[in-house]
């Protein structure tokens, strides 16, 4: 490998380093950010507000407080130069007593002289001072002589001590008059205008997201199989166009179902009617075996019907109630134990939930006696939280093959081996299990029992 191949590697290999630390970064960014619109919307408006208004403070007041508290410290220094000067003019007074005086009276400063000694040790800085800087600066281009200062001793004073020929002069000045802070007034600025801009942002955001809520709400019932009585179109103009495109669909889903439902009563009638002269045309035939077969035929005739009409109308037109579940799975269990088969029912949390009671009980029915066909030994157990109810029907069946499971939900599938071949049936009982657990916004899905055989699962919203 040529030390050009090397350096290619390298190079892809710091690519592939960087793209996964970026990848990294992506996944930990979305994981803090909020998820709903509500509080997106919130951090849109609030967040750019509050950077535009630090930028602003930053680049424009603290520059103009920065260029103020220069002029100020430059004034403190010049006034303390001139009493040095006026110091090594009149010396001849021992104790400086007129330069004490005209030092407080006129200049606002406090004055003393200390005897001629080395200055103390720097005193401790705070993290951020120009205060402390812009003294310096003047001390040592006006007066250049040694100092020492200290900005943090005393809050409200500012000590500054110069070493002078014969003394040690040392000055107290108000922290105000060398230094403009703008702090408090920036924060106080920047928290009360965010503050107000957060109210106002709340209760607009309030009442915009609340239409969208209402929509989403009337989708999941629609999706549910509920009403969803009060609802009608409000909010924004783009959200009461949604609105109103789900009002329009919803109508016309309904008058489909309307439709079907009105055509299969009549296909339900006509081919009963033909069905009830087949058997009055039997039973004026007398009884021998070929009227037996014959009779038998059109029994099955009309079972398949039923199935067939069933599967296409899915009990579309019945309306969702508060059902209890307890009470229904114990329902299915006596049925079940009636026909001979062995079979428990558990069931937890609370049992009431709002579903299609007719639709819903077919449902679990065709799902135990797909499990009763095969198998001896039946478990029926529920489970309701705050979200969904799930349903499990375990058996000690033969099972279905993994490959199978989704093929044996399609309509009018009879396979060999499968479990849904429903012996003199029509292959409809999962595919109509299924269609109902979706009409109630929920699945059906298959997987391994503990008992051994087949388990079936129906997860529904509550």
């Amino acid at each position: 490998m040529t030390s050009l191949d090397v350096g290619i590697a390298r190079l892809r290999s710091a690519a592939v380093r960087v793209t996964g630390g970026v990848n990294r970064f992506s996944l930990w960014f979305k994981s803090i950010m909020p998820k709903g619109l509500y509080a997106r919307a919130l951090l849109i408006i609030i967040a750019p507000m509050v950077i535009l208004q630090s930028v602003v403070g930053f680049v424009f007041l603290e520059r103009h407080w920065n260029t103020v508290t220069k002029h100020l410290s430059a004034a403190v220094v010049q006034d303390i130069a001139a009493l040095v000067e006026i110091q090594r003019v009149y010396a001849q007074e021992p104790d400086q007593a007129r330069l004490k005086k005209i030092a407080l009276d006129r200049l606002g400063l406090t004055v003393d002289f200390l005897p001629l000694s080395d200055m103390p040790p720097p005193g401790p800085k705070p993290f951020f001072s120009l205060l402390d800087q812009a003294l310096s600066v003047e001390l040592r281009r006006q007066i250049a002589r040694p100092f020492w200062i200290d900005t943090v001793g005393r809050s409200n004073l500012v000590e500054i001590r110069i070493r002078l020929d014969n003394a040690v002069m040392r000055v107290f000045a108000r922290r105000s008059a060398a230094y403009a802070s703008n702090s408090e007034i920036f924060l106080l600025w920047m928290v009360g205008t965010s503050l107000v801009l957060l109210a106002v942002a709340i209760a607009f955001l309030r009442n915009q997201i609340r239409p969208i809520l209402r929509l989403a709400d009337a989708a999941e019932s629609f999706g549910k199989g509920r009403e969803a009585p009060n609802f009608r179109p409000r909010g924004a103009r783009e959200v009461r166009r949604a609105a109103q495109a789900f009002i329009e669909m919803k109508q016309r889903i309904e008058r489909t179902i309307e439709q079907r439902t009105a055509m299969l009563a009549g296909v339900s009638h006509d081919l009963r009617t033909i069905l009830t002269r087949f058997k009055l045309e039997l039973a004026l035939l007398g009884d021998s075996p070929e009227v037996e077969a014959m009779k038998k035929d059109v029994d099955e005739m009309g079972r398949m019907l039923e199935a067939y009409l069933a599967f296409a109308r899915g009990d579309a037109g019945e309306q969702s109630a508060p059902t209890d579940m307890a009470a229904f799975l114990e329902e299915l269990r006596a049925d079940a134990e009636r026909n001979g088969h062995k079979t428990t029912v558990t069931f937890h949390g609370y049992p009431i939930v709002i579903v299609r009671p007719a639709a819903f009980r077919r449902c679990l029915a065709n799902l135990v006696s797909n499990a009763a066909r095969f198998a001896s030994s039946i478990s029926i157990t529920g489970h309701r939280d705050h979200r969904y109810l799930t349903i499990t029907v375990d058996d000690d069946g033969p099972g279905i093959p993994l490959s199978m499971r989704e093929e044996v939900f399609k309509p009018f599938l009879r396979l060999d081996d499968a479990r849904n071949q429903d012996e003199g049936g029509t292959g409809l009982g999962l595919a109509i299990a299924r269609d109902i657990a979706r009409s109630h916004g929920g699945d059906i899905t298959l997987g391994d029992s503990p008992l051994g055989g087949l388990r079936a699962s129906v997860r529904v919203p509550v």
